[in-house]
């Protein structure tokens, strides 16, 4: 480990005792219901693009390299906070209606119980069959837009992308067979069953945390991607 680490850890470490202090829960509670737009992209901004960033280290072995584009990036998860936490409005609404159809009776409540994750299952699998790809491409265009603007986030703002070669510069191997087939079902759908069984004023929160996880998986996608690459070019 390096002395970056440890300065990581010691961060989080007081991160985690900010949020143990009395007063810290009902604070962040009314905060995340006065501005769930803004909590949103807060939340995101900060988590998610760690989750960069920690991907990047486990790549390279630092937290930065030039290019990288931090801000650019937060900017990015920031807006896609604020999107995700419209689709967990629209699809928590909308996934009881769903299961009406199937001939479910009574809407579960608060506590735990099988409807309740029957409920929560199937809010994560509708959005996540819908919404989540969309966002994936998303934030793959976003990154390839970051790259073109040398990581400044004054070009990256100011610069107008050029879409047709967005799209074209995107692995779609690695985006179908990967990011949509594999991590969607086996990664995304059991764990925003676990976002959606929490409270409401959590589910944003949660799902910026396991925004780390994807900038992880993410990594290794293209860890993935670079072998693939390299391998198809070695002489046969």
């Amino acid at each position: 480990m390096k002395k970056k680490d440890y300065l990581v850890i010691a961060i989080m470490v007081i991160l985690v005792a900010l949020a143990l202090k009395p007063g810290a829960i009902a604070s962040f509670k009314a905060w995340t219901k006065t501005w769930p737009y803004f909590s949103s992209f807060v939340k995101f901004a900060i988590l998610a693009t760690f989750g960069e960033c920690l991907a990047l280290r486990l790549k390279t072995g630092s937290y930065y390299k030039r290019g990288f584009g931090v801000l650019a990036r937060a900017v990015t998860w920031g807006v896609l906070g604020m999107g995700i936490y419209i689709a967990f409005t629209i699809f928590s609404s909308g996934a009881w209606p769903l299961l009406k159809t199937f001939g479910a009776q009574t809407k579960p409540g608060d506590s735990l119980s099988f409807m309740s994750i029957v409920l929560a299952f199937a809010t994560s699998a509708t959005m996540n069959l819908v919404w989540a790809p969309v966002m994936m491409v998303l934030h793959k265009i976003a990154d390839n837009h970051i790259a073109h603007t040398g990581g400044s986030v004054v070009r990256y703002l100011t610069t107008k992308p050029n879409m047709p070669q967005m799209f074209r510069e995107i692995d779609w191997d690695i985006m179908w067979g990967f990011v949509f087939k594999k991590t969607i079902i086996f990664w995304w759908i059991p764990a925003h069953t676990i976002t959606f069984l929490l409270p409401p004023y959590l589910r944003v929160l949660f799902a910026a945390i396991l925004g780390i996880a994807l900038g992880v998986i993410l990594s290794f996608a293209a860890q993935s991607a670079n072998s693939s690459e390299n391998l198809s070019r070695a002489p046969q």
